[in-house]
């Protein structure tokens, strides 16, 4: 048996499914292509039954890889445009399965955090922040996320940040007073004191005092204070997702209710949100406890149990150590006692 992961490293791709998966990418960035919101529910159709014809994890690297592509660019995006491309993902997400939105989410945090790190001039941070913003909006991530994107964004307190907070408190701010009210004062706070201490830093004091007051109103549920701010295109596509969903019982009980360090460390803690997913990150419990354990009592027995423990293909020394003591033991008591000692 070779594990998938191991599978994925060792598989060389022939011709035939190198043409299979241009000839899919291809399907896929003409649905893409074509997306708006009057067909959005042809769309979403479309895409399901070429889920049901393909294996999920070509569908979603394809599908990620393509929205990626159209949606981060180094310019700002039109939001309607992108809130369209994470609805479709929304709707693929509540009908076809959790780990559609979850390898879309993930691809597009790690992208962001990695942006965020770097000095890049462009708008692609704004970009993925919008996109983050709207799985939030069309509940395929909880409230969590977003808290632990705003915090991160309030310890580094840069001119960068501050535009940054700014964006996504006027895509989901009052949303997030709506989920968490208390989260969302606690954060307040924090921001007034960082402010306060990076006052002399930071050369435009008007933008840290507009963020401010955006918070303050936020807090107080005042939207007129907020300048640009319209719910209303977002209500419009909340209700034709509510439309094409096809479980209308399934709203936030498919929320990924995910953090960003779970997110960030996927690969090395593994991805408990997504069921059935492979792993091969670093074990839970030290390596030298987990050998000494192993030894078990393997000493004590015969070459013959042996031989048997090797017929039976017992091939690691856990394996070989457990089937020996339930071999030898006297009874079922005696071979507790060995199997806890």
């Amino acid at each position: 048996y070779v594990p998938p992961q191991v599978r994925k490293a060792q598989e060389t791709l022939d011709d035939k499914k190198r043409e299979e998966l241009r000839r899919l990418k291809k399907m896929v960035n003409g649905l893409i292509n074509r997306l708006s919101e009057p067909n959005l529910s042809s769309i979403s159709g479309q895409m399901e039954e070429l889920y049901m014809a393909n294996s999920r994890k070509d569908m979603n690297e394809t599908l990620t890889d393509i929205l990626m592509n159209a949606c981060v660019t180094a310019v700002a995006m039109p939001a309607r445009l992108l809130m369209e491309h994470v609805l479709l993902v929304s709707v693929l997400h509540h009908n076809v399965g959790i780990e559609v939105g979850a390898h879309f989410l993930e691809a597009v945090v790690k992208k962001f955090d990695e942006l965020c790190k770097s000095d890049a001039e462009g708008k692609e941070c704004e970009n993925l922040l919008a996109l983050i913003a709207h799985l939030y909006n069309f509940h395929v991530v909880h409230s969590l996320l977003i808290f632990d994107i705003l915090k991160k964004l309030v310890s580094a307190f840069t001119e960068k940040e501050i535009e940054l907070i700014l964006f996504l408190l006027k895509n989901v701010g009052f949303s997030l007073r709506k989920d968490d009210a208390l989260a969302l004062k606690e954060l307040i706070t924090e921001a007034q004191r960082k402010a306060n201490t990076a006052e002399k830093k930071l050369q435009d004091q008007t933008r840290i005092r507009f963020m401010l007051e955006t918070m303050l109103a936020l807090r107080n549920n005042d939207m007129r204070k907020i300048p640009g701010y319209d719910p209303e295109p977002v209500e419009k596509l909340r209700k034709l997702q509510r439309i094409l969903v096809h479980n209308s019982g399934s709203g936030k009980e498919t929320q990924l209710r995910v953090s960003l360090e779970s997110l960030l460390s996927a690969d090395q803690v593994g991805r408990w949100w997504i069921v059935g997913s492979s792993w091969s990150g670093a074990p839970m419990i030290d390596d030298t406890k987990s050998k000494t354990q192993q030894k078990l009592h393997i000493g004590k027995v015969s070459s013959k149990i042996m031989e048997l423990a090797r017929k039976q293909r017992m091939n690691t020394d856990i394996r070989r150590s457990i089937f020996c003591v339930l071999m030898t033991s006297e009874d079922f008591l005696d071979a507790f006692e060995k199997l806890l000692g």
